[in-house]
């Protein structure tokens, strides 16, 4: 994605990660630990990751997020992005789009809860 599609920042969701999965001097790499099956901090955190990924595209820049299955934070993080962009009225409108592009995204009922959460109380 970085040499094929000219990725600026990767927004790496991996906690176990050590390094960028492909590391380029060129490319800004923020690491935004998230779990897989929730802990406390995870809505902070995944209000991080999707206005990382928010900003970066607002500012023009070739933005990419991974996990490392890209189904389930993945996937939440796309559906959080979709809804703030406005590009969906519903996280359930949000999750059917990115499910669109791509069908293995799986997120979990704890990712969702989350989502909800995050999103119930900016209204």
């Amino acid at each position: 994605m970085i040499k094929n599609e000219g990725v600026e920042i990767v927004v790496d969701l991996r906690g176990e990660a050590e390094q960028p999965a492909y590391s380029n001097p060129a490319v800004q790499w923020l690491q935004i630990a998230l779990g897989d099956n929730g802990t406390d901090n995870q809505e902070e955190l995944f209000k991080q990751a999707i206005d990382e990924v928010v900003k970066a595209y607002k500012n023009g820049k070739k933005v990419a997020f991974h996990c490392s299955g890209g189904r389930g934070r993945t996937g939440a993080v796309a559906a959080g992005t979709h809804f703030t962009l406005g590009l969906s009225h519903s996280l359930q409108e949000a999750e059917e789009k990115v499910k669109e592009i791509r069908p293995e995204i799986s997120i979990k009922p704890e990712q969702t809860q989350v989502l909800n959460k995050l999103f119930s109380e900016e209204k």
